[in-house]
């Protein structure tokens, strides 16, 4: 059984492959397993992979057609055989001491999830530019054991799936995996939310190892079209939070974390589907305004007023806001 195991989903990552791939098996940690699910990828990447492969034995390659990041996630789990999972996206990189000092950490602690600080990177004119990234500013949530039940300030961290490692025995006494909504994203949401919900033994670690790149143009979170992915996630989030008894524990922290997604859903997607969305997400917090859950601490008063006027009249909203954003874009 290796230390750890390290899920990469591939689909059409030619050009930042080879990086990445190079970071794994260079690692410090010998003991692992480099298990690469390609998505059917129609470019390079499946020969890049078979070449790495035929030069480390620790590589597994796993070749299926096309189904989303949820099932390719979920294939490579359950393909995992190590005491850790890591993930990483065949478009970033890690340091090479990654998963030794994590796994060691994990050991030593006995976390469930154990997650480290990152970078964010862009190239820019033949150099990369990298800013730290940290889970929070808040020191004392550093370096010791968490229930994020008794202390659900956490959910209010950086949510990502890939900086840190999971015990494989706590995902399979589970069953955490991705929802595999055919073309969908967001589907990390849902594997996070799974894991910080039934784990009582989170740890957050100040060091960085992650190297998570915001430059692809191929990136899922800059599809435009892809309009109603965060609310189908977030279906599927409240269906688990229900069925596990968890929800009124943690409403108040999904209700926070799925406004954060439709705003950022909101401002990402094409301009002619914006105000079509709005009339979704008023719908969708319309309940949660009348059951009183748009309170503070989870809401910032900008958040509380802009929800509530969105639930009231979604297209005054949208057209004031617009009007709004031109100004402010004059002034610049």
């Amino acid at each position: 059984m290796p230390k750890v195991s390290i899920v990469v989903p591939t689909f059409n990552v030619e050009e930042y492959l080879r990086e990445c791939l190079d970071s794994l098996v260079n690692q410090t940690l010998r003991d692992i397993e480099i298990i690469c699910v390609d998505d059917g990828s129609t470019d390079s990447s499946p020969q890049i992979l078979r070449e790495y492969a035929d030069k480390d034995k620790r590589i597994k390659i796993i070749t299926k057609k096309n189904s989303g990041y949820g099932n390719t996630m979920n294939v490579g789990i359950k393909a995992a055989s190590g005491k850790y999972l890591g993930i990483v996206e065949p478009d970033d990189y890690v340091k090479t001491t990654m998963y030794k000092e994590l796994s060691e950490l994990a050991d030593e602690t006995g976390a469930d999830i154990l997650k480290a600080d990152f970078y964010r990177f862009v190239e820019e004119d033949g150099e990369v530019v990298r800013t730290y990234n940290q889970l929070t500013k808040i020191a004392g949530y550093y370096n010791r054991m968490i229930d994020p039940a008794e202390e659900q300030t956490v959910f209010k961290f950086i949510m990502n799936t890939w900086s840190g490692i999971y015990r494989m025995s706590f995902l399979k006494e589970h069953s955490i995996y991705h929802n595999e909504t055919p073309g969908a994203s967001f589907q990390d949401n849902g594997f996070w939310f799974q894991g910080f919900c039934l784990s009582h033994n989170v740890y957050f670690s100040d060091q960085s190892y992650y190297m998570n790149r915001r430059d692809n143009p191929n990136s899922s979170v800059k599809n435009k079209s892809k309009v109603f992915c965060a609310n189908v996630e977030y279906d599927f989030i409240k269906k688990f939070l229900t069925g596990h008894g968890l929800y009124e524990t943690f409403k108040n922290v999904f209700v926070m974390k799925l406004w954060h997604n439709c705003w950022f859903t909101y401002n990402r997607i094409a301009n002619e589907f914006k105000l079509q969305y709005l009339k979704k997400v008023s719908e969708d917090f319309a309940p949660y305004v009348k059951e009183n859950l748009i309170v503070k601490p989870w809401f910032s008063d900008n958040e509380i007023f802009a929800i509530k006027k969105l639930v009231s009249n979604y297209r005054l909203f949208y057209y004031e806001y617009r009007a709004y954003n031109a100004v402010k874009s004059r002034l610049k």
